[in-house]
């Protein structure tokens, strides 16, 4: 990418603009908001894209974001049709061992599938194990372990794929960062446990009884398996541009018509959390542009000199901005101490030598954030929107980060950067 261009300080304004828009507008005009944020999007992103087309004049920077929109909207969709595609029935009593059980084993395959395809395959089952007694707790853990943290030790997803795609061995994570990832699960599953344990006690004991009366694991549609083979690979390969994008829509399109009908249906499958998504972050893709081109010019200018540091900046963008770019705007700025640059293979390969600690802690932190707010990460998002339509609790905007995610997560994840950067 070229150097990053200098914007005015007025054309951030969108950016914050969409972020208050999603944080309050749910809550204060819930129906107004519903018939016109995928306006308000198109508005914000169009006001973003005609000041560097019409006031700048980079239209690269522009085509530039929608390319990576297209990148992402055709890999988050696909995943989210062919997972779609995916029933599994569970049947029981969702004690509190189980249902650690369950996140843990979705945190694990979140590392295999990537963050999206995870989050697809397991909300429902999640919430149908859970339905009798479902709360926002059962929302924010599943969105903290299986949507976010499930992704940190394998580039099968943003942002460790772009740490792969530009050189980072695709084992390297897993060597490196398998101990704040271990820490931070354990942690979480530990305090969801005590406070799952808790809701679980209220639940009535006739419903209880009900549920022990029918258990077991019943799994249909597994013929989009191959599917999800076919767009992991297609991640991976290297093809010219909109190819592999066009595989990947390929395979959504191709599993939507060979998934019976009668596995939709069990699934509750509509398009809306897609849509919603898609609008969504074509705004945030679109008017965070001069926001990251802010960042580039000056990140180097910030005194970051430890792994703490990078983890603690890399992690608080992450939770407001996406987060692969965010991963690679550090991982620059940390190569550049260093004198190397993030588009050579070579310097890349020299830097997980002299920058080891940095480039873990820039992963873990661009990872691990994502999950403090609903726009640290696209299943995020995706989550909450089918918890909706399933008529079970999501927290607000506002409510997800001041019930769950500072009280609970944060601490987890500042004792997980002292003991894992604090050196």
């Amino acid at each position: 990418m070229k150097e990053a261009i200098q914007p005015a300080q007025l054309s951030l304004v969108p950016f914050l603009t969409m972020l208050l828009c999603i944080a309050l507008l749910p809550a204060i005009l819930k129906h107004d908001w519903e018939k016109n944020y995928h306006r308000i999007a198109l508005i914000l992103a169009a006001i973003t894209s005609g000041y560097y087309l019409f006031g700048l004049h980079h239209p690269e920077r522009v085509l530039h974001a929608a390319s990576d929109y297209i990148s992402f909207i055709a890999f988050v969709g696909s995943l989210f049709v062919i997972a779609s595609g995916i029933h599994i029935d569970v049947r029981g009593e969702a004690k509190p061992i189980r249902n650690c059980l369950f996140l843990g084993l979705g945190g694990i395959l979140g590392n295999i599938l990537g963050t999206t395809g995870a989050s697809m395959l397991l909300i429902q089952p999640w919430i149908r194990l859970n339905k009798s007694r479902y709360t926002g707790l059962h929302t924010a853990f599943f969105i903290f372990l299986v949507s976010n943290i499930g992704g940190g030790l394998l580039p099968t997803g943003p942002p460790l794929l772009l740490g792969y795609l530009k050189g980072v061995p695709f084992f390297w994570t897993l060597a490196h960062c398998w101990r704040p990832w271990t820490m931070s699960i354990l942690f979480l599953l530990v305090i969801f446990y005590f406070v799952d344990r808790h809701n679980y006690r209220r639940t009535p004991r006739e419903v209880r009884r009900a549920l022990t009366k029918t258990c077991g694991i019943r799994i249909t549609g597994l013929r989009n398996v191959i599917f999800l083979a076919i767009v992991l690979g297609a991640v991976f390969a290297d093809r010219p541009p909109l190819v592999r994008e066009a595989i990947i829509v390929g395979c959504g399109v191709a599993s939507y018509f060979a998934t019976p009908k009668e596995v939709h249906q069990k699934n509750d499958f509509s398009f809306a959390p897609l849509r919603e998504v898609a609008w969504l972050f074509l705004g945030i893709f679109f008017t965070m542009v001069p926001v990251l081109d802010f960042m580039r010019l000056h990140a180097a200018k910030f005194p970051i000199i430890s792994p703490a540091q990078f983890y603690w900046l890399s992690g608080g963008l992450s939770s407001v901005l996406d987060n692969a770019p965010t991963y690679l705007t550090f991982l620059a700025t940390a190569m550049g101490q260093h004198n190397l640059t993030l588009e050579s293979a070579t310097d890349v390969q020299s830097f997980l030598n002299l920058g080891a600690p940095e480039l873990a802690a820039i992963s873990m932190g661009a990872v691990f954030f994502g999950a403090t707010t609903y726009i640290g990460n696209s299943p995020n998002f995706m989550v909450k929107a089918i918890t909706e339509r399933e008529g079970v609790h999501a927290p607000s905007f506002l409510g997800f980060i001041f019930k769950f995610a500072l009280p609970v997560l944060l601490p987890v994840l500042y004792l997980v950067g002292w003991f894992s950067f604090q050196h």
